[in-house]
């Protein structure tokens, strides 16, 4: 039977169920019609493009479980696909939602070929990046067209999702040049769609075909991830005019590709104080009408090089707990380096626990199950229990061999000093040794 759709959210304004609508429904504990209503407001995505036929499919939404992407992608300088290839199975195994290809050398289509027929997980792009490359021209001979090409052939490769920086417009080139910005635009897509319309004279051609853009992606069912050109990249640029102005600019934007039927989510601020992430987050709420709002971070401090991910879990907790749906994931090589295996797996668990703090602080329901197991296993001394109940079980019961204690019932800090164990024996009247 021939589909009555081409979109998620346009069968969800229909009335109808579709398979991933079922699968995400069961994953989130809830009821169908609930989350086809929100599919058909907008306020969750389904990102699932029609030739990703080996996708699992997740929802984007405030309401649902908080989602974690995961960057990757070859380099000039870095430029093994099968190292890439090896973060991305890696990623997959330790539960990243999407992947995100920011490739910016070589023939990318290869590896988003294998990407979209061999991982699970949602697969984002930014076909800005790409057009140069594709093209092998440089950027400011490249036309208007060109990007569109390029956004076409993401589209029918599988892409689940692409960033394009649509809210940046000529007025910005005056904006940024006049506003005393610190970090002027550190969004490597949007300063190349700046620089080519400052060296054209042009309009962003994302913007001004935008409608052709929308076409495309409601033939692919390809979500829109509206990217924040101007997104602060120091903490002394958090929530300025520039920013905001592009902000307004998305939420105009989220509407007109609503009414295409074509799903969008909002990219959101890199860099900002903790007092001003809530306030952030309920703006873009208001602006964009409540659709997904997808963060880097944020990254609370400026001076932790080497660590960001932490800075990053930090914003990304809170930013997460005040409405955020989707974490970008930062590694500790942020500013410094393409994160080899290592950095990947850190980034991905300091977001892991920052969404999951999150969802538990929300009130998501199931998110506090496994915490409750891991107490129960923890009073009963059960050191198998506790890693069965770990996002990361080999790390746990590496350091634990590592430094292995002299009583098995106890570890290596405490001993028999150890709150659980004397606490244990004295409820149940025994003895209790310490020396």
């Amino acid at each position: 039977m021939q589909k009555s759709y081409q979109t998620q959210m346009q069968a969800a304004k229909k009335g109808i169920i579709t398979p991933q609508m079922r699968v995400v429904a069961q994953k989130e504990r809830m009821p169908l019609e609930q989350l086809a209503e929100l599919v058909a407001q907008g306020k969750v995505a389904i990102p699932a493009n029609h030739n990703h036929t080996c996708l699992d499919p997740q929802g984007i939404g405030s309401m649902l479980r908080t989602k974690i992407n995961v960057n990757l992608g070859v380099s000039r300088d870095c430029k093994d696909y099968n190292v890439e290839m090896e973060k991305v199975r890696s990623a997959a195994a330790m539960g990243a939602d999407a992947i995100m290809d920011l490739s910016s050398h070589g023939d990318t289509r290869p590896f988003r070929e294998k990407l979209v027929a061999e991982c699970p997980a949602m697969i984002g792009t930014v076909p800005v990046y790409d057009s140069v490359i594709h093209f092998q021209r440089d950027l400011g001979t490249l036309t208007a067209q060109d990007f569109l090409e390029v956004v076409r052939l993401h589209a029918q490769q599988g892409v689940d999702f692409v960033t394009l920086h649509c809210g940046l417009t000529r007025k910005t080139i005056q904006q940024v040049r006049q506003g005393g910005r610190k970090m002027n635009l550190v969004s490597r897509g949007g300063s190349l769609v700046f620089a080519w319309m400052c060296m054209t004279g042009q309009e962003n051609p994302f913007y001004e075909y935008y409608d052709e853009i929308l076409d495309i992606c409601r033939q692919y069912d390809v979500t829109i991830s509206l990217g924040d050109a101007c997104r602060p990249g120091c903490l002394a640029d958090g929530t300025d005019a520039c920013q905001i102005q592009e902000l307004i600019h998305l939420g105009e934007l989220t509407q007109r590709a609503w009414d295409r039927d074509v799903q969008v989510l909002v990219e959101g601020p890199g860099h900002l104080p903790m007092n001003q992430i809530q306030a952030n987050m309920q703006l873009q709420q208001s602006l964009c009408k409540g659709a997904p709002f997808y963060v880097l971070g944020p990254l609370v401090t400026d001076i932790a090089p080497g660590y960001d991910h932490i800075t990053a879990a930090i914003g990304g907790a809170m930013a997460a707990m005040y409405g955020a749906a989707f974490l970008c994931y930062v590694t500790p090589a942020e500013h410094l380096a393409l994160p080899n295996l290592e950095d990947v797996k850190q980034g991905i668990m300091a977001s892991k626990i920052a969404a999951h703090a999150a969802d538990i602080a929300k009130g998501i329901p199931g998110a506090r199950a496994m915490d409750d197991r891991m107490a129960e296993a923890r009073r009963a001394l059960d050191w198998e229990g506790q890693w069965a109940c770990a996002m990361d079980p080999d790390t746990a019961r590496a350091v634990r061999a590592d430094r292995s204690p002299e009583q098995e019932d106890s570890c290596s800090m405490c001993g028999k000093f150890c709150a659980v164990r004397s606490m244990n024996k004295a409820l149940r009247g025994e003895y209790i040794d310490i020396l």
